[in-house]
C-alpha cells in the first residue's frame, strides 16, 4: 500500500476524458499536485454527490497547480454512460479513471476484495510523485471536498516555505508554526 513521504508507483488505465477514451499514466502529471479521488462505483447514491462538488471546486483545485482523477472499479465505458446520463456528473472536466482489475485500488489499498469495489479514499500527491496525505472512509461516508483542497493549500504551503508547519484548520493568510528543531529529543 501506498505510504506517506514515499513515491507511489506509476500505472496506466484507461480513463474517460474531455468526451473520450484515454490512456493515462500517474507519472503524466508529474510537476502537478494530484488528488487521487477513489469511489466504489459509477451510478450509486453517495458517490454522485462528492463528484459532483469535486466538480464544482475543479477550478479552484487547479488555481492550486492540482488535478483531480477520480477513480471507481468501473470501465472507462460505464464512466461515459453515467457521464452521459447524469447532470451532476457531465459538471466533472476532470479525468474519470477505469480500475476494473482493482490495480490502483489495491495500490493505494482501498480495494475491497469481497465486493470488487473501492472504499472512499483521497490522496494527495505531491508533483513529485510523492504522497504527503491521505484518508480512507467507510463507503457510507462522503467527504468534504472543501476540507480535501484546505489540505491542498496546507500541502503545497509547506512544500514552498520548509521549516513552516500548518496548525488545525489552517487556511492561507493563518498563522503557521515554526517548531524549534534544537528542542526536538529533549522534551
Amino acid at each position: 500500500m501506498a505510504s506517506v513521504n514515499e513515491q507511489i508507483t506509476d500505472m496506466e488505465l484507461m480513463a474517460f476524458h474531455d468526451g473520450e477514451a484515454k490512456s493515462i499514466k500517474l507519472s503524466d502529471y508529474r510537476g502537478k499536485w494530484v488528488v487521487l479521488f477513489f469511489y466504489p462505483a459509477d451510478f450509486t447514491f453517495v458517490c454522485p454527490t462528492e463528484l459532483e462538488e469535486m466538480a464544482d471546486l475543479y477550478e479552484e483545485f487547479r488555481k492550486y497547480g492540482a488535478e483531480i482523477l477520480s477513480v471507481s472499479t468501473d470501465t472507462h465505458f460505464v464512466h461515459k454512460a453515467w457521464h452521459d446520463t447524469s447532470k451532476a456528473i457531465q459538471k466533472i472536466k476532470f479525468p474519470m479513471l477505469a480500475d476494473p482489475t482493482g490495480k490502483l485500488s489495491r495500490a493505494f489499498g482501498t480495494y475491497i476484495e469481497d465486493e470488487g469495489l473501492a472504499l472512499r479514499g483521497t490522496f494527495i500527491i505531491d508533483p513529485d510523485g510523492v504522497l504527503k496525505s491521505f484518508e480512507i472512509n467507510d463507503n457510507s461516508l462522503g467527504r468534504n471536498g472543501r476540507e480535501t483542497l484546505r489540505k491542498l493549500k496546507a500541502c503545497k504551503y509547506v512544500r514552498e516555505n520548509e521549516g513552516e508547519v500548518c496548525p488545525a484548520s489552517w487556511e492561507p493568510g493563518d498563522d503557521v508554526l515554526k517548531p524549534n528543531l534544537d528542542l526536538v529529543g529533549k522534551i
